[in-house]
């Protein structure tokens, strides 16, 4: 059995509990009535309290998937998967560690 797919709704936290928000770049293939997010989709992180040592802000800023679906794709991308790899990163594009997913749905319809 496959895991389940991310939709809009699904709650995907940056390493520091801060959830990101998606920007779904298809709106056609839903589940649960909202849009499947694709590999290609932007989710943004605002609010990431994370510091490195000395105090250097440094927080979240945005989510980048490594790993998508090798077989089921939306309008032609990969769907994110709750097993797919992420990296949060900072505004200089340090690597944070990877976000925290949950909130999916296994159910997909294409309109």
């Amino acid at each position: 059995m496959g895991s389940p797919v991310l939709h809009q709704g699904a709650m995907v936290q940056c390493p520091h509990g801060v959830p990101a928000q998606p920007i779904p770049s298809q709106v056609r293939v839903m589940t649960n009535h909202q849009p499947l997010l694709t590999q290609s989709d932007v989710f943004t992180i605002a609010g990431c309290p994370f510091q490195l040592p000395g105090p250097t802000p440094s927080p979240c800023v945005q989510v980048r998937w490594v790993t998508a679906s090798l077989r089921v794709r939306a309008s032609g991308v990969p769907v994110l998967l709750q097993t797919s790899s992420s990296l949060c990163l900072a505004g200089t594009q340090a690597p944070q560690g990877p976000a925290l997913v949950a909130g999916v749905s296994p159910r997909v319809s294409a309109l």
